[in-house]
């Protein structure tokens, strides 16, 4: 340095010469660099080279090729010295005050110590009557906040808690202006100002309004302006416990050490210095240590209600670790206090400022943004009238919109925290080119999306009015409510293509070669899901030839029941038992639709070969007069009742067919009243409706008299007395009687090909 300070003396640069004062005291508290530089400066004098300046570069390793284990070691040796040093130097510097050794001029002691008494009383006396004299301003504001208004309470909230900690700080900075105005004019010479007192006002302003920012996030007194979700008693806890730290690191590094450093010694402010920071850290270990358990319980409590999944992740892993972190927290605070007196606590002060700004602003924005999205859209009564499905839609994206928001929240605030430590340059980043891009990627994948969910909910909602129209707009067919029912999943899987195509390629991802590959892809499953693509096709021709809509009863694959729903390749069908069948539809050979322009209840009626045929068409014309008799079957049946006459000559009745034309759907509700009234009216008429039945004959003798037939009833059913062949041949048993068995077949209440919905399955 000796030598080089001839070139270097006309224009020293001023950003070095803390650095090189560093360096100097360094090589004079070192016997063997001192030494040397003595060395140096006598060889100087004599006109020699210095020695040091020829072997350094080869005697000592550069910056780059000292290891990082070395590098943590010098730290750590370095650290271990300079703090026993000046322990010792203040040690050292305390006995010499004691001792008589330091000049300390003790009048001007006691006038200065009178005057700063003065200006603290003045101070704090006003900051303590102007609190107390706006405390109504607050209630007011607390009793404002808490008004019951639904719509508006969060906006109530913001607005009273930002005016309660503008006058909070109001008072601080009118208490910080009489305090100088003190200070100025009232003590010494008017116009001056000692220099501890301006010492006094600078740490006043800073610790109060860090105070003033506590006191607005916990707000012991008022529930209406608490920003943090816990009781009055929990947080008049934390704010006294936070403001006694703060007061007390505050003013003993801000104040009690410059103060000590100039009216006794560097070394003795320096000793003041560890004591304070050392008080403050066990004081706030023994406070943390003594709220581990239940503050880890609340933040677990709080993690289990949450519903973002990364939140719950972030919250369960501080619950663990809090205690650590704090912990960590004011042990570096201490240890760099002492390391880098001279910027430790306005850095660690700036930084945990600005923390607690972002993480308040955020937990503030993320329960307002809550608030607000829970309120949900309300659309006007007309707009819901045209659009019934709009108003629900539109509120089923808000859930996700407020998980996507508190991510951002979240990354926003990690951001500017780490920027306040110095992890991260926020702003630098920002600027730069890598920061635009990324920030200029967000947007524009925020914005197709934003696109895509209004596309979505404009086509959807026109669809849902189709499909439920509103006033004098006609109702949509079948076959129409089924094709925008396909159209609607159709169009929903097409903008998600595309949205996640375009954000693909927005992100910087060539989307062309997935296209191919898509292409590729698409043709091997073409081969290998032949049965799909036979799925697909045959469903796109069922649905053109409008062979099937939704709420048909069909007959597709075997199987029988009501159409309930329709895709591009399957056909779902709930049958007559409640069971619901999924068919694909290359399983669909031929379909039976029930429920097209009008159907038949056709119905066959046996009776015995005894009855007259005409009465008993009678008998089956009086029970449809008695069916359309009724407002509700009459409105079902289309025509009159056609009678077929006799279709068959069976072999135990005489079988005669009649049909009913009804509304399509409604021939088994008519059949089913219909057959009923048959049966009552060929009841009331006599008329046998013949029924498989036995006929036991006993036979004559010769004279014409029948013998005999004593009958046991035993716990046999009726059954085992005969059993029957399956021929129609007449059995003889031992005693010479004969039975005769009568033909299983009978007449069928409904005939066999002319099969309705509930013989579906026989």
């Amino acid at each position: 340095m000796a030598a080089e300070a001839p070139e270097s003396s006309g224009n020293a640069d001023a950003s070095g010469d803390n650095t090189s004062y560093a360096y100097l005291a360094d090589i004079l508290q070192d016997d063997a660099a001192r030494e040397r530089l003595i060395n140096d400066l006598r060889a100087l004098a004599a006109g020699e080279s210095p020695a040091s300046t020829e072997g350094a570069a080869s005697e000592e390793p550069t910056e780059e090729r000292i290891s990082p284990a070395r590098r943590i070691a010098d730290t750590s040796r370095d650290f271990a010295e300079r703090f026993v040093g000046e322990i010792t130097d203040g040690v050292n510097a305390v006995g010499n005050v004691f001792s008589g050794g330091g000049a300390l001029n003790l009048d001007e002691l006691i006038e200065t110590g009178i005057s700063l008494l003065i200006v603290i009383a003045v101070t704090v006396g006003l900051l303590l009557v102007l609190r107390l004299a706006i405390r109504p301003l607050f209630a007011m504001a607390n009793r404002w906040a808490l008004q019951d208004a639904a719509r508006s309470a969060m906006l109530r909230k913001l607005v009273a808690v930002v005016g309660a900690a503008v006058l909070d700080v109001a008072v601080i900075l009118l208490a910080y202006v009489g305090g100088y105005l003190v200070a100025l004019f009232a003590l010494g010479i008017t116009g001056e100002m000692d220099i501890y007192q301006s010492l006094f006002l600078n740490a006043f302003l800073l610790i109060e309004i860090f105070k003033a920012l506590i006191r607005g996030l916990f707000a012991s007194r008022d529930d209406g302006l608490r920003m943090l979700p816990m009781s009055a008693e929990q947080a008049a806890y934390w704010n006294a416990w936070l403001a006694r730290l703060s007061g007390f690191i505050g003013y003993g590094i801000l104040f009690l050490v410059p103060l000590v450093n100039a009216m006794l010694s560097p070394d003795v402010g320096q000793l003041v210095a560890l004591a304070v920071m050392l008080l403050a850290f066990l004081y706030a270990l023994a406070i943390i240590l003594q709220n581990k358990a239940p503050v880890t319980q609340q933040i677990e409590q709080r993690a289990s209600q949450t519903e973002l999944a990364f939140n719950r992740l972030l919250l369960g892993m501080l619950a663990k670790s809090w205690y650590v972190v704090a912990i960590i927290y004011f042990a570096a605070l201490a240890l760099v206090t002492v390391a880098r007196p001279e910027d430790a606590l306005p850095f660690m002060l700036a930084a945990s400022l600005r923390t607690l700004l972002a993480v308040g602003i955020g937990l503030f924005v993320s329960v307002v943004l809550s608030q607000l999205i829970s309120r949900g859209f309300h659309l006007p009564a007309e707009t819901q009238a045209r659009f019934p499905m709009l108003e629900d839609r539109m509120n089923s994206f808000l859930p996700t919109v407020m998980k996507v928001a508190r991510l951002i929240i979240l990354i926003v605030v990690v951001g500017l925290v780490a920027d306040a430590w110095g992890l991260f340059d926020l702003a630098q980043w920002t600027a730069s080119e890598a920061g635009a891009r990324v920030l200029g990627i967000v947007i524009s994948v925020a914005f197709i999306i934003i696109m895509a969910m209004l596309v979505w909910i404009g086509l959807a909602s026109w669809i849902e009015q189709r499909l439920n129209p509103q006033g004098d707009t006609s109702a949509p067919s079948a076959r129409e409510a089924t094709l925008l029912t396909i159209f609607r999943n159709a169009v929903a899987i097409t903008i998600i293509v595309m949205t996640l195509m375009i954000v693909l390629a927005e992100i910087g991802i060539n989307i062309g070669p997935l296209i191919a590959g898509a292409g590729v892809l698409g043709l091997a499953i073409g081969f290998g899901a032949q049965k799909l693509v036979q799925d697909i096709i045959t469903g796109v021709f069922i649905q053109l030839e409008n062979a099937i809509n939704s709420g048909d009863v069909v007959s597709a694959g075997g199987v029988t029941g009501t159409a309930e729903k329709l895709t591009i390749r399957s056909l779902g069908i709930r049958d007559l038992s409640g069971t619901y069948h999924l068919i694909p539809f290359s399983s669909v050979d031929t379909v039976a639709n029930y429920m097209r322009e009008f159907a038949y209840h056709v119905g066959e009626y046996g009776v015995a070969y005894r009855e007259d045929i005409d009465e008993v068409i009678v008998r089956l014309r009086e029970a449809y007069a008695e069916l359309i008799a009724d407002p509700d079957q009459k409105a079902n049946i289309l025509a009159e009742l056609e009678v077929h006459g006799v279709t068959a000559l069976a072999d135990s009745s005489v079988n005669i067919r009649v049909r009913i034309k009804t509304l399509p759907g409604a021939q088994w509700g008519v059949g089913r009243a219909y057959n009923r009234l048959v049966k009552y009216h060929l009841d009331a008429a006599g008329i046998e409706i013949p029924f498989p039945h036995l006929t036991m004959y006993f036979g004559e003798d010769k004279q014409g008299k029948a013998p005999a037939a004593p009958i046991t009833i035993e716990s046999a059913s009726l059954s085992s007395l005969a059993q029957p062949d399956d021929d129609d041949a007449d059995e003889k048993d031992d005693a010479g009687t004969s039975k005769r068995k009568t033909s299983k077949k009978g007449a069928k209440t409904n005939a066999r090909k002319g099969r309705d919905f509930d013989d579906a399955d026989d």
